[in-house]
């Protein structure tokens, strides 16, 4: 029989390694393999509805000198609209006629734009993620007073096409009348400054005002303290980083081969809960429909053929030693092909495989291990386990950072360190470099074709340990400590040495899987969380 996630054949006896003793030890093959008229129907979408001998004749029909989809779709940008608030002042003989500020008429707030639009474009031009500056918009009340309202101008600009169009509003609050600008359903980051250049207004006032609006707890749903940035533009960096991975993360579309599920979960909770969060759109394959689309594959001589040269040219990679059947290894280039193909139709970058340690293997005659491996390494996102438990913060984690990340079984923590395995790993840890790799067997099956990764030692690590209720994440920083490999244990195997102690780490476990990026990335994920139903708990500032 199988397990729950058909890890692997066993008598009836036996219980498998992987899952957990309170949860049914099989599902109907009504749940884990969705039948194919109900897969035409779903959500998609996932061919936009082609029958299997359309999809045949568009996927597999002909495509000798059809390239190999090898690119995934970029990042999508995250739109800026910089609004520059400043106060115009006439001078009143024995009266208070400004306040604080270096921007006090058009002349001065027309330097400040040209001040702004350069420093704008340095940090565009340095940013490892995609953002997009619209023009600066300029607005004034004309005389400032000490009244506090909303102003006429701010609302006027909140009907400006650049508006609806952008993701967020970067304020340049020198002028006094601000107000109204959070209520644009948008993110809002505030700039002020101090020493980079005239002094703004809300230098004094952006919390009792703004924040506050003048009293003493915060009153702003959506805009808070660490909104607010003075004078060091890196400081915004950060931050659109954090808002550019979230805009990517959410509404994602994933292809989900054998369907959405969630470790050691009931069936089906999981992916409505993370569906509530992020709003995903699930694609489900069965392994049916599966299985006849290798079959196909793997009678398309071209197809075949690619898959083999593909296998061939991998191993002449320098530090790449194949220590299992190579047969095994083509076979996972046919399924990267397949993968590839299965996600251009649905125009995503997301895919996922659910019962990987058993399901798949008597259907591909290989394992999905190196497939995943080099989706990642090609800038995909692929997943085992179909774990939406941790997959949404896998996908943030890479979506902020632009790298791969490591989707791993956690060791128990002691002395200070924390190790993972897992028997699929990216090589381009950093985003960039092929690491060292022995193609090995599989652990549980011992069959197929899985990656020991050489993690370079001393990379700074990014943590996430996502809940099971997927509505509170732990994190902490690490640093590579070891890359051991243990022979009774999944693949690739990192240890990483923590900041944060083994006994506040273990008692505020949570959740199973837990993942690993490469980078220090606590800050965005903090930020970018604020604006979910995701609470994040950064164990290093306890």
């Amino acid at each position: 029989m199988y397990c729950y996630k058909n890890c692997f054949h066993m008598s009836s006896h036996t219980k498998c390694n992987c899952c957990p003793q309170n949860i049914e030890e099989s599902m109907s093959e009504s749940k884990l393999k969705m039948s194919r008229r109900n897969f035409v129907a779903m959500g998609g979408v996932l061919l936009g509805g082609l029958s299997l001998p359309a999809l045949q004749t568009s996927v597999f029909g002909a495509v000798k000198n059809e390239p190999l989809p090898g690119v995934p779709n970029p990042r999508k940008p995250l739109i800026v609209k910089p609004v520059l608030v400043y106060d115009v002042s006439q001078r009143k003989e024995e009266e208070s006629y400004r306040m604080w500020g270096g921007i006090q008429s058009a002349e001065e707030a027309n330097e400040e734009v040209i001040r702004i639009k350069a420093e704008l474009a340095i940090l565009k031009q340095q940013a490892d993620y995609p953002i997009e500056f619209l023009d600066v918009a300029t607005c004034t009340e004309g005389n400032s007073s000490y009244s506090f309202q909303l102003t006429n101008s701010v609302r006027r600009l909140k009907e400006h096409p650049d508006i609806a169009k952008c993701d967020a509003i970067l304020l340049y609050a020198a002028g006094q009348q601000i107000q109204g600008i959070q209520d644009f359903g948008k993110d809002v980051v505030v700039f002020l400054r101090w020493n980079s250049g005239p002094v703004y207004r809300h230098i004094t006032t952006i919390s009792t005002r703004f924040l506050r609006q003048i009293s003493d707890e915060a009153k702003l749903p959506n805009v808070k303290f660490d909104d607010v940035v003075v004078d060091n533009i890196e400081e915004l960096d950060w931050r659109f980083r954090a808002l550019c991975g979230l805009k990517n993360t959410r509404d994602a579309k994933i292809v989900t081969i054998g369907s959405a599920s969630g470790w050691a979960q009931p069936y089906g909770r999981v992916p409505e809960m993370v569906k509530n969060i992020w709003n995903f759109e699930y694609n489900d394959v069965s392994y049916a429909e599966m299985g006849k689309l290798i079959d196909e594959a793997k009678a398309d001589a071209a197809l075949m053929a690619r898959a083999k040269k593909r296998a061939e040219d991998y191993l002449k990679i320098p530090g790449t030693q194949l220590e299992t059947k190579l047969e095994f290894l083509v076979l996972a280039f046919m399924l990267d092909e397949l993968f590839r193909l299965l996600m251009k139709k649905v125009d995503t970058n997301y895919i996922t495989v659910n019962s990987c340690m058993g399901a798949i293997i008597p259907v591909s005659k290989t394992t999905a291990c190196m497939t995943l491996t080099t989706l990642n390494d090609d800038g995909y996102q692929a997943y085992c386990e179909s774990d939406f438990v941790t997959i949404p913060g896998a996908m943030l984690l890479s979506n902020i950072s632009g790298k791969p990340v490591f989707f791993g079984n956690p060791c128990f923590p002691f002395n200070g360190t924390s190790t993972w395995a897992h028997c699929t790993a990216p090589r381009k840890m950093d985003g960039k470099t092929l690491n060292p790799v022995r193609i090995v067997t599989h652990y549980e099956s011992d069959f197929g074709a899985a990656p020991w990764v050489e993690v370079p030692i001393g990379m700074t690590t990014t943590h996430i340990v996502p809940g099971f209720k997927c509505d509170r994440w732990l994190g902490f920083k690490g640093t590579i400590a070891g890359v051991p490999f243990k022979p009774s244990a999944c693949r690739t195997q990192i240890t990483v040495r923590r900041e944060c102690s083994d006994e506040l780490l273990a008692e505020n476990l949570i959740g199973f899987h837990q993942i690993t990026g490469f980078g220090d990335y606590r800050k965005e994920l903090g930020y970018a969380l604020r604006r979910t139903d995701v609470q994040w708990d950064n164990l290093d500032k306890r």
